[in-house]
């Protein structure tokens, strides 16, 4: 059995709805966790420490959480629009604002609030 090779007419669509969706979840994400140093704008003392502390492990880790989704999106986009790959860049394109979710999730799990 070979595989099929024929060109997918409507190969863009999971890409396409996917980045609609990814990239503003991305970007309001983005804004919030660079506005969560102001929770403990308030604190003093030990609880300002471990915050800053957490924090400065927990956004590069988001950073790089961000980096993860926006390689799901170029291969997503850059796998070959042939109906054998068709499973593959739906999966991509549905990982990745699912992984802007854990994303968040996991910087909020780093990070010791006040």
């Amino acid at each position: 059995m070979t595989p099929d090779t024929t060109r997918h007419g409507r190969a863009f669509v999971a890409p396409l709805v996917s980045t609609l969706l990814t990239l503003p979840m991305a970007a309001v994400a983005f804004f919030f966790v660079g506005l969560s140093p102001m929770a403990c704008d308030s604190c003093d003392g030990a609880a300002s420490d471990r915050f800053d502390a957490s924090y400065e492990v927990a956004f590069p880790v988001f950073g790089t959480g961000l980096l993860a989704v926006l390689v799901l999106l170029v291969a997503a986009w850059g796998l070959p629009w042939q109906r054998r790959h068709a499973a593959a860049r739906v999966w991509l394109a549905v990982i990745a604002p699912a992984a802007v979710v854990l994303d968040v999730l996991v910087f909020h799990s780093l990070v010791d609030w006040p």
